[in-house]
């Protein structure tokens, strides 16, 4: 059992679209980040199928966790706590983890933190560049999120300031791709291709930038239309398209809006720190071009490296062993996968307030766990 002066070990569970990540953080210290990817199972239908991901984190989901303890070089005994995503996410999939989650919480006798999966993405950082100030501006975009968020505690208060009132960025980047016969998915591709092209070759909309606009939503259905537009009328008109052009002057238009957005919200509410999470936040231009724009506004900027953007395991734990340093309440057995979750719950405690915790990192959870946990269930 680790010692109560130890910053708590957190086992993490992420299932929330097709990557089965498992990571394992002692405070603010990764010490695994175990990730199988079903990427592969779902481009030849050019997008993600939510029963093969499902299946898929089935199959990874004990040999991932293996994989991850073996990694850390601890063993599931000595765990603070599991912590898992709880949405928001596709149903089936984060069914499959909250399942596995409750079964190992049981059979350890830990507590069990059901997690918020875009808290979690601003709470990464701290596996980076240490603990989060306090408030923190964060910028989230993957292919299902784009969103402005203002956090003052990540594991009690987030607060939408904006979101995308459509297609989320890395959604438009997957269909842009597929469009321009590139393949799936779109992200790393485009980024690839628009590094040899010119960001200025083609004018395309930047949505929702109009003085009524809202000041901090995102819209990238028109800039998708516009796009495969273009390049329909150069194919009907017989014309080569000049692929590495379109790419960079699509990329260009997205995070010339992220970064433009992100930055006004950082001055209009006084915050000098600004997060860039999710997927899309591994884009090389937008990591520039946001860096370009925070040191012009006097803003610092964090973003964790790559590996650590894209969905991973070693995010939920970050959030769970902040839960556990903060003695925020466990959530109960009852907890469930909540496809939609609002990001102003970072986390789902427990129906009951009396969970059994000392607020030590060895003994919290529910009396009636450490009774089964007795008998040595996980051997």
């Amino acid at each position: 059992m680790a010692d109560s002066r130890d910053e708590p070990l957190v086992l993490g569970i992420e299932t929330s679209c097709d990557e089965t990540g498992v990571g394992i953080v002692r405070g603010t210290t990764l010490l695994a980040d175990a990730v199988a990817s079903s990427v592969d199972e779902h481009a030849r239908f050019g997008g993600v199928v939510p029963e093969v991901a499902s299946r898929a984190h089935l199959e990874a989901m004990v040999p991932t966790i293996d994989r991850a303890l073996k990694e850390a070089g601890v063993s599931a005994r000595d765990l603070d706590g599991i912590a898992v995503t709880a949405g928001p996410g596709l149903a089936g999939a984060l069914l499959v983890g909250v399942s596995a989650a409750k079964a190992y919480a049981y059979a350890l006798g830990k507590p069990l933190y059901g997690v918020n999966h875009l808290a979690s993405h601003i709470c990464v950082d701290q596996l980076e560049h240490g603990a989060l100030p306090e408030p923190t501006m964060a910028l989230l975009v993957s292919g299902g999120h784009s969103s402005l968020l203002l956090s003052s505690d990540i594991t009690s208060d987030v607060r939408p300031m904006g979101a995308t009132i459509d297609d989320a960025a890395g959604e438009a980047f997957d269909k842009i791709a597929r469009v321009l016969n590139l393949g799936f998915p779109g992200g790393p591709v485009i980024d690839r291709y628009a590094r040899e092209g010119d960001p200025e070759a083609i004018a395309f909309p930047r949505g929702l930038t109009g003085p009524r606009d809202p000041a901090y939503d995102f819209s990238f259905s028109g800039l998708k239309t516009a796009v495969a537009r273009w390049i329909e009328a150069k194919r009907a008109a017989g014309e080569e398209v000049p692929v590495r052009d379109v790419a960079a002057s699509f990329q260009e238009a997205v995070v010339d809006v992220l970064t433009r957005k992100a930055v006004r919200a950082c001055k209009d509410e006084g915050v000098d720190h600004l997060m860039i999470g999710g997927g899309v936040a591994a884009n090389s231009r937008l990591r520039a071009l946001a860096q370009e724009r925070c040191e012009a506004a006097g803003v610092r900027l964090r973003v964790p490296r790559p590996k650590l953007c894209t969905d991973n395991g070693a995010m939920v734990a970050a959030l769970g062993a902040e839960m556990v340093a903060r003695n925020r309440p466990a959530s109960g057995w009852d907890l469930s996968a909540d496809s939609s979750l609002p990001v102003t719950d970072p986390h789902v405690p427990g129906d009951f307030a009396d969970q059994g915790h000392d607020h030590g990192h060895g003994h919290h959870g529910h009396d009636h766990v450490h009774e089964v946990s007795k008998e040595n269930l996980y051997s």
